[in-house]
């Protein structure tokens, strides 16, 4: 099964529900990655793990596709 067609067939819910909570999470740490004010520096490397974290599921997640038994 080529990419762009694993990408087009149906997912499963608990994955649709993980790649929602994926582009959540990634949308929120841009946000905060995105401030024009000064944050403390913790704050910016949590941020910066979260966007990877969330980016990263959200790809894995909408490539899980429902399989034939």
């Amino acid at each position: 099964m080529k990419l762009h067609e694993r990408y087009q067939k149906r997912t499963p819910s608990f994955f649709r529900r993980l790649r929602n909570i994926g582009i959540a999470l990634a949308a929120a740490s841009g946000a905060i990655l995105a401030a024009p004010v000064v944050l403390p520096a913790a704050l910016i490397s949590i941020a910066t793990y979260v966007a990877v974290a969330g980016t990263v599921a959200t790809a894995v997640s909408q490539a899980v596709v429902e399989g034939k038994n």
